[in-house]
């Protein structure tokens, strides 16, 4: 599990599962309305809430609703309004938000969201991947993806944060059931710490009925385009924000995320010569095998963006740049080309002067188990690579059982 770089000493551990301890991480924010629609692996978090907010515990408005749709769209009714609204979801749920979603980030919303990572039916399947995160790649959302409960909880807060300065919604990914089910100890900062971390949100423009105004308004081919741009602009803008903010957050809670301006978290990788890169909870197995290795004098290290959007190319170009080869683990996948992960890594490595090559991996897929020798047969695999690799080469899919598909016998 990732371990923050700077522990408070005065800050009091609770073991909780992790589900409870992001909603609890939510109630610290203060959010002003609260609209969800159950969904597994998330339910626990907006169930959490509801009794906090029936408790007299959480002063917000807790909006029940029929759908996941509808949920993201009341987030956006209040945040226009200017609220600060939170939701959660997963898996299809998300899908059913993605189009709302869309319209919050056209619309500038700060709507922040948990959501519990999991596969996209069919098959159905309840267990964990990132397919639905990646589905919303392209949205003009915010995200984050933690590796442990403590990350889960900050995330939220930062998400807060970042997304109220720069205007653009924030999806705090973490993985369902090995997160949002696991009992690990964290730190829910108190109200004092938060208000001074992250003030009530004050927006330029609400909607308001004593000062009319559109919102989301039709917008004709020469308006459209600058839309995008402005949603573009702000993404990038929020790279900087993010680095203050992990500042700030180390300076008032005493969790330090600010490698890499807090876009990346890197174990052994400065003088690695093959390098694991991966994001969310698999983060814990791999740093047991760096550790298996460095025991044996062999440099492997790895590297974990905490950010996936916007996505840290430069910081990528410099944690990657001497590495002899790097493995890229990656749980999702684009059919018809390879995954989303590993080809944006190649692209933020085009222009730079040392191009590794890279070898991209598919396992873990709808909560399959990846075990500590599953990630060396993969370090030793990625041994062998060279940059004149072809496409099919560039590929594996460790965890595949041909016996279960037909021809498989010929893969």
């Amino acid at each position: 599990m990732a371990q923050a770089n700077q522990q408070n000493p005065s800050d009091e551990q609770e073991v909780m599962k992790g589900t409870s301890a992001v909603a609890k991480g939510v109630m610290a924010a203060d959010p002003d309305v609260v609209s969800a629609y159950p969904i597994t692996p998330q339910t626990g978090v907006v169930e959490k809430l509801s009794e906090l907010v029936a408790d007299g515990e959480l002063d917000s408005e807790f909006i029940k609703v029929d759908s996941e749709f509808n949920a993201a769209s009341t987030c956006i009714g209040a945040s226009a309004a200017g609220a600060r609204a939170f939701s959660a979801t997963s898996s299809q749920g998300l899908k059913l938000m993605s189009e709302p979603l869309f319209t919050a980030a056209g619309m500038r919303l700060p709507i922040v969201m948990a959501v519990a990572n999991r596969s996209l039916s069919a098959p159905l399947s309840i267990w964990a991947d990132h397919t639905d995160a990646f589905a919303e790649r392209d949205g003009g959302m915010l995200q984050f993806h933690a590796e442990d409960v403590q990350e889960a909880i900050d995330h939220v807060l930062l998400g807060f944060r970042v997304a109220e300065q720069v205007n653009l919604p924030a999806l705090s990914n973490f993985d369902g059931f090995i997160l949002t089910h696991v009992q690990e100890p964290a730190n829910i900062p108190d109200e004092a710490e938060v208000s001074e971390f992250l003030p009530p949100r004050d927006p330029e423009y609400t909607l308001d009925p004593s000062d009319p105004k559109t919102m989301g308004a039709y917008a004709r081919p020469e308006h459209w385009t600058e839309s995008r741009y402005e949603i573009q602009r702000a993404m990038m803008d929020a790279r900087e924000v993010w680095a203050d903010a992990v500042e700030e957050f180390r300076d008032v809670f005493g969790r330090d995320y600010t490698e890499y301006g807090g876009m990346l978290d890197t174990y052994y990788a400065d003088d690695a010569d093959h390098i694991v890169v991966a994001m969310g909870s698999i983060a814990g197995t791999i740093r047991n095998v760096v550790d298996a290795y460095r025991e044996d004098g062999e440099k492997v290290g790895m590297v974990r963006p905490r950010v996936f959007r916007p996505f840290p190319a430069p910081e990528l170009r410099d944690a990657l740049a001497d590495a002899e080869s790097v493995a890229v683990l990656t749980k999702e996948m684009s059919p018809g080309y390879e995954s989303a992960f590993a080809g944006e890594i190649k692209g933020a490595l085009y222009h730079a002067e040392s191009q590794p090559p890279i070898k991209s991996y598919v396992l873990g897929m709808a909560g399959r188990d990846v075990k500590p020798e599953d990630i060396a047969e993969i370090v030793e695999d990625v041994k062998t690579a060279t940059p004149q690799m072809s496409f099919k080469e560039s590929e594996s899919w460790p965890q595949l059982r041909p016996e279960l598909l037909e021809g498989g016998d010929d893969l």
